[in-house]
């Protein structure tokens, strides 16, 4: 085989490496979400959820590579790149929404938790 028709192929520890950053990107997904479901916090669960696109995205770059990058399949570093502003984008917005939650939260009990004897005061 021509050396130019290796030039794209990956190495194994970089294979670990991508397989593994996907893997850990899907489980702490998970616990994100978890940790909303324990807080019983909903913003957490959005920020699981704005995580999605980023993980598409590095699914994208893995079958490019798997391929050894073809021309015919140019379409998935155009849609990787979608995704991964796409991505930024849904998880800056998920953590402002975190951010609202904690400032209304702290609104609602005061900032040093003084809200929650006066609520049980008659």
């Amino acid at each position: 085989m021509p050396e130019s028709a290796l030039m794209h192929a990956l190495s194994l520890p970089t294979w670990w490496i991508h397989i593994a950053s996907v893997l850990e990107w899907a489980l702490a997904m998970l616990a994100v979400q978890q940790l909303g479901v324990l807080r019983r916090e909903e913003g957490w669960n959005w920020l699981a959820l704005a995580m999605l696109p980023a993980l598409v995205s590095a699914m994208c770059a893995c079958t490019w590579h798997l391929f050894d990058n073809p021309d015919g399949l140019r379409g998935l570093v155009v849609l990787q790149a979608g995704l991964t502003t796409i991505g930024n984008l849904c998880l800056a917005l998920a953590a402002l929404r975190l951010l609202r939650e904690q400032r209304l939260r702290a609104s609602e009990t005061g900032a040093d938790g003084a809200g929650q004897h006066a609520a049980s005061e008659p």
